[in-house]
């Protein structure tokens, strides 16, 4: 039975899709898309920008961390150098668990996203509502004695209320083992632009998503102790020596814990 796409309603995985050239996405996304970026056109630079700052930081943890095992909440659509691809490039017998709630994606990930022979690279369907169901099959494949590399990468503003954000993602932080590492990234809201943009898209009947200020970002690191730079601008976080990092309204930042 095909899985039921709703295209009545744009969808921020199919946008963030449009943004970064790819192709799963209509003509609802599209509109809802060039809205956006009318108003505020350096949200291109912001998807652009995180891409390139999870390949930065999956390289940085499994090439100079050593870390083996991701888990990878709010998949977003596949594209180019997906994290099972950049880890399991350096480390074949990495292991990644990508976790969503969207059709779409579930589906587009299960026909794409193949794992080495030596690794493992699966798919959950899960909500971030739900961290415990998320956990318990997370178990089924990763080794919970062992370094994880907890993902939340622009999908924390799906939840609205920031109490209510914070607790899940202690939850998910808390049941991580001892030289675990947390990766987040997330638009901000210092930008006028940006807000208008944001609450025009909030109208159209999606999904609603929350701009969140750089020191509330932080907090969801709790007790995790931030690796350097910390949590600042996804292009000023480690850039590669080749590169001319300027700001963007989309902050990341890695944390570790003791």
């Amino acid at each position: 039975m095909p899985i039921p796409f709703d295209t009545s309603v744009p969808s921020s995985a199919r946008i963030w899709n449009y943004w970064l050239g790819g192709k799963d996405h209509f003509p609802v996304d599209e509109e809802a898309g060039d809205a956006y970026l009318k108003t505020a056109p350096q949200v291109a630079d912001m998807a652009r920008e995180s891409r390139a700052y999870l390949v930065r930081a999956v390289r940085f943890l499994t090439g100079e961390l050593g870390v083996r095992q991701f888990l990878d909440i709010g998949t977003g659509l596949p594209t180019a150098q997906n994290t099972h691809e950049v880890a399991q490039a350096i480390a074949p017998d990495a292991k990644i668990v990508y976790v969503d709630n969207d059709p779409q994606v579930l589906a587009h990930a299960r026909t794409l996203l193949y794992s080495t022979p030596e690794g493992v690279t699966d798919y959950v369907d899960a909500d971030l509502r739900e961290p415990e169901a998320i956990l318990e099959a997370a178990r089924q494949f990763l080794d919970f004695t062992q370094p994880i590399a907890l993902m939340l990468m622009g999908i924390l503003g799906h939840i609205e209320d920031y109490d209510e954000a914070r607790a899940i993602v202690g939850h998910l932080r808390e049941s991580l083992p001892a030289g675990s590492y947390f990766v987040t990234y997330d638009g901000v809201d210092e930008d006028d632009a940006l807000r208008e943009a944001q609450q025009g898209y909030d109208d159209t009947g999606a999904a609603p998503y929350v701009l969140r200020s750089p020191s509330q970002l932080a907090s969801f690191h709790g007790d995790f102790t931030l690796l350097e730079p910390g949590i600042v601008s996804c292009p000023l976080w480690r850039p590669d020596p080749d590169s001319s990092p300027k700001y963007t309204d989309i902050y990341g930042g890695v944390s570790r814990k003791a």
